[in-house]
């Protein structure tokens, strides 16, 4: 009896934790599932964002399928989110296993690798701007080099200019993950393995990746997560063109939302991109999850 007691006083949670997370659920509510749910609402009507509206059932999703502009948005996301997020993960990791070895100024390094991830994405993408648009054609001529010699943000491989600056921002919190997760695994491990012979790639392979697998797949489903959101980067430096070769599934719906009077229509696309990331994000937790099992 006085264990069942003392169980039971233990799951007690405190009122201090209401205090904390109930302001916060109710904010979270009216700013963000609210809106949500009336941006659903709208998807189903002919709103312009003012005026009246009647429904139209599918309309707006049926609109969307058959709009080239839509589509090739949806092409661009998709291939910027899966080079983004290999190139990111795959440098980050690099960084991480470099950086956790014995080397000298380990602190100093960390600083100044996280330091694109305190800056803001807009702020950094204005400094890339700067860069591709002046201080990169001006080298090209200096050293007659032609492909650097023309701002690559006004050619048709602008998409490479937002993905570089991209994958230098995004380095920050990736590789700080890899780090907490190398940092947790127990060296006498590597000491084993090194009285065995085991070279540093099969040390990688049968021993660290595996040991880190859980901070993969936090870092692989943040990735594609945002990159398939990507917005901030390219209204910096492209603003979607040239033309509209460089125009996301966000940019599209901030566009031709607000400022083509489609807003029905581009709340059916917002639906259509929420379903896609809750879809892929799930898919991966659970391919990368079973992953994990085997490998435990």
């Amino acid at each position: 009896m006085a264990l069942n007691k003392s169980k039971k006083k233990e799951k007690k949670i405190p009122f201090s934790y209401y205090m904390m997370v109930v302001p916060i659920g109710i904010l979270f509510f009216i700013f963000h599932t609210i809106p949500f749910l009336r941006g659903v609402f709208y998807s189903f009507t002919d709103w312009s964002g003012y005026g009246d509206w009647k429904f139209v059932g599918l309309k707006n999703y049926l609109y969307m399928f058959g709009n080239a502009n839509i589509g090739h948005a949806y092409w661009f996301t998709l291939k910027f989110a899966l080079f983004a997020t290999i190139l990111v993960n795959a440098i980050a990791l690099a960084i991480a296993v470099g950086l956790n070895g014995k080397i000298k100024f380990q602190n100093f390094m960390k600083a100044i690798y996280f330091l694109p991830y305190m800056l803001g994405s807009l702020i950094v993408g204005f400094v890339f701007k700067f860069i591709f648009g002046n201080l990169v054609p001006d080298l090209g001529r200096a050293l007659h080099i032609g492909f650097l010699s023309s701002n690559i943000l006004g050619t048709t491989h602008a998409w490479i200019g937002i993905l570089i600056m991209t994958i230098w921002q995004g380095l920050a919190f990736n590789t700080l993950i890899y780090l907490a997760g190398l940092q947790s695994v127990d060296e006498e491990i590597y000491e084993a393995a090194d009285l065995d012979g085991v070279n540093p790639w099969q040390k990688f392979i049968h021993l660290t990746f595996p040991l880190i697998a859980p901070f993969f797949t936090i870092n692989l489903v943040l990735s594609v997560k945002g990159y398939l959101m990507v917005f901030d980067q390219i209204m910096a430096m492209t603003d979607g063109g040239p033309g509209n070769s460089t125009t996301s599934i966000s940019v599209e719906i901030y566009k031709q939302g607000f400022q083509g009077s489609q807003f029905a229509i581009q709340s059916a696309n917002a639906v259509v991109l929420f379903i896609i990331v809750l879809t892929i994000s799930l898919i991966q937790l659970r391919i990368l999850n079973k992953r994990e099992e085997r490998l435990g």
